[in-house]
């Protein structure tokens, strides 16, 4: 009856694996009801979401509405004025590194400031023309116009008198371009704007599909050493291109690998065609604008509003270039034409994206970086956040919507939003005063820089440098301070200006990642000594007057613990300890055979006090415990596990303990899920301490009850 009972029960109650097959049901069921939710959620349509996704694309409309008269329009006027003085001189100059026109580059000025207004998320970021952009469109615009059979140094514009500038017609539009009598089936600057309108079209395409796919966290990957050392190396080059401006020689441009090296020799080889004009020109420009800059620096405290000196420096060298015909009778070369209004827009030639498309992504990157890492550094500055993934829309649509009305590539630059912010700027309604700026000189003063000389556009250029260039005097405390990183920068910048931008970018992204894995890889490893009267514990060899524990050594690894490391972790546990346990055993078998082979010639001898004598030889040792300090291990995984089982398993083979101290949680449930402690964890509070001194203690406890029990 007894059984029979059993038996109904076993039949009535559920077994393990009904039980589990029903909590395999309810928790597919669970999943399926928040996936449902989640849809339901995500793809709702309704007013409110509508209108968060709307003001989320275009954050004008969420600040906008709230903007104080008050408080902010002084500060936002002052600072647009300001920048809009600042970035005419600059547009014109940043033409000569883009290889286009200027009127180009005011037209980029324009879009990119009410583009960035409207959906940008910084309140202070200035957006528009950036010299290293310049520098890498004109690379690629060069490149381009080479292949297609144009001269660098032809200019069709050069030969154009001031007498006949009014019957320019400017048909962008059609194939053709047509200079009074003169038709030119799209000629150099026609080739010229299309390469660089596809080029920042793409660069826009890509950052728009970045923002798409949530990439916006990429740009961490980007180190600052790295993009220091890019922004220096790359202003070496820009530097080298503007010498031939200072100097007034005409020598032919040296696109791709090897430019900076390649324009120095053909310096040096025309160095006697120097144009004095342009040489004294170019002096006196630099020391005006050195001096601007140093005496704005040191009495920037007293100086509320910057002075603009590059507008004053261009209006005095067009006036003095126009009315003493430094053209005419020196030679000089000048900006040229620039005429005023808009050119009809026109798409991007799709035929050439192919050609460009792998040009477009350094392009993307460097743009995104800089605009993304100027816009945290002063939300963090000024007590507000930005969004990644919006500004990487806002740069990218900077350069898709542009590009349709003849502009190039645009990013943050930290120059203007240093006066941006230094002059009152409270959020982006001062970028529509900049551009107010511009559509100015665009609409009516254009024409009046036709005799400003090229030379002092590449002072500007150059003088515009300075803070990059000053990193050079950084690097001897960058060495004190981390090697590492001064390595990286210096990586980068040869490779930047040795052989090309974008070689450089991609060798300062690669060699700053490796150096990364290579610090887990071979990290620091230490063994710990006892700080005096206290219970801590620390490097022996960096700090003097520490107490060695008898017979325990503790070793600390700086890095997780996984595959690519483990075996650096063996190899410098052993060392730092003084024992392979794997040659330990050999050496200790090898004596066990000598003292057994002696032993058997010994007859009438007791062969049990032998074998004892045998046992206590071999097996007699300093090291009695390993601790290991688990502080700076953030994560195992199974190859990490596997190291540690392996070690435990060895040396208890010559009893010798190995206890873990100050290990955080992921490690430890990394451990259990090992069955590092044995299948019960029975073990476990004998082999796991909290921090090195509870280890200590331990092994010396155990230590001494050994040496009773064999007393």
């Amino acid at each position: 009856m007894k059984i029979e009972a059993e038996e109904n029960q076993l039949e009535e109650e559920p077994t393990y694996s009904h039980i589990r097959l029903e909590r395999k049901v309810n928790n597919r069921t669970k999943i399926l009801k928040s996936l449902k939710t989640k849809l339901r959620s995500n793809c709702a349509c309704s007013t409110r979401r509508a209108k968060k996704t709307f003001t989320g694309f275009f954050p004008v409309f969420r600040w906008l509405p709230k903007y104080n008269f008050k408080e902010n329009t002084w500060g936002d006027m002052m600072s647009g004025l300001i920048i809009g003085i600042i970035l005419v001189p600059q547009a014109i100059a940043y033409s000569l590194l883009a290889g286009l026109k200027p009127i180009y580059s005011l037209y980029t000025s324009f879009f990119a400031n009410l583009i960035y207004f409207i959906m940008g998320t910084s309140r202070h970021v200035s957006v528009g023309i950036f010299s290293l952009l310049s520098l890498m469109i004109g690379q690629v615009v060069d490149r381009e116009v080479q292949l297609a059979g144009f001269d660098l140094e032809d200019d069709v514009f050069k030969d154009i008198k001031a007498g006949n500038a009014t019957d320019i017609i400017m048909n962008v539009t059609s194939v053709n371009i047509t200079f009074g009598s003169m038709n030119i089936e799209c000629g150099k600057e026609c080739y010229a704007i299309s390469i660089a309108a596809a080029l920042t079209f793409m660069a826009g395409i890509y950052q728009v599909l970045m923002g798409m796919f949530r990439l916006g966290f990429l740009s961490i990957y980007l180190s600052e050493p790295m993009l220091d050392g890019f922004a220096t190396g790359a202003s070496l080059t820009i530097l080298t291109a503007q010498v031939k401006y200072l100097l007034g020689i005409k020598i032919p441009r040296s696109p791709g690998i090897g430019m900076l090296v390649t324009t120095w020799i053909n310096i040096f080889k025309n160095i006697h065609t120097t144009n004095y004009c342009d040489v004294v020109t170019s002096a006196i420009c630099i020391a005006v604008l050195v001096a601007a800059k140093e005496l704005g620096d040191r009495y920037k405290d007293k100086i509320k509003i910057p002075l603009p000196t590059e507008l004053v420096v261009i209006v005095v060298a067009t006036l003095v270039s126009h009315y003493c015909h430094l053209t005419e009778i020196y030679g000089s070369s000048v900006s040229g034409v620039i005429p005023t209004g808009f050119i009809p827009p026109k798409v991007p030639d799709f035929s050439l994206m192919g050609k460009i498309a792998v040009d477009a992504i350094p392009l993307a990157v460097v743009s995104f970086a800089f605009t993304i890492s100027l816009s945290e550094m002063f939300a963090k500055k000024y007590a507000y956040t930005v969004e990644a993934n919006q500004e990487m829309f806002a740069i990218g649509f900077c350069n898709i919507i542009p590009s349709f009305f003849h502009c190039f590539a645009t990013s943050a630059a930290l120059a203007k939003t240093l006066v941006k912010t230094s002059t009152g700027c409270k959020t982006q309604v001062s970028s529509v005063v900049s551009a107010v700026v511009v559509l100015l000189v665009l609409l009516f003063f254009a024409p009046l820089f036709y005799s400003l000389q090229k030379c002092v556009l590449a002072c500007i250029i150059i003088v515009s440098l300075r803070g990059a260039l000053r990193k050079f005097k950084d690097l001897p405390a960058q060495w004190r301070l981390n090697k590492i990183d001064a390595v990286v920068w210096s990586v980068t910048v040869c490779s930047s200006a040795l052989i090309s931008t974008e070689v450089g970018l991609m060798v300062g992204a690669i060699f700053s990642m490796l150096c990364l894995i290579v610090r887990t890889q071979i990290p620091h490893t230490a063994m710990l000594s006892h700080i005096q009267d206290t219970v801590f514990y620390e490097d022996g060899d960096r700090y003097e007057n520490l107490l060695p524990i008898p017979k325990v050594k503790i070793f600390r690894f700086e890095s997780p613990l996984y595959y690519a490391n483990k075996d650096y972790f063996l190899q410098s546990l052993y060392k730092k300890v003084g024992m392979n346990p794997s040659l330990e055993i050999i050496r200790r078998k090898k004596i066990e055979k000598k003292l057994r082979k002696r032993n058997e010639k010994k007859q009438g001898e007791d062969m049990k006090n032998n074998d004892a004598h045998i046992e206590l030889v071999i097996k007699k040792t300093d090291l009695e415990a390993i601790i290991l300090d688990c502080s700076s291990i953030a994560f195992l995984d199974t190859a990490g596990i596997n190291a540690l089982k392996g070690v435990l398993k060895d040396y208890r083979e010559l009893q010798v303990s190995i206890l873990l101290a100050c290990c955080n949680t992921s490690v430890i449930d990394a451990l259990c899920r090992g069955r590092y402690f044995g299948k019960q964890d029975k073990d476990r509070h004998e082999m796991l301490f909290h921090n090195i001194h509870d280890a200590v203690q331990f092994a010396r406890e155990k230590a001494a009850a050994m040496t009773d029990s064999v007393v």
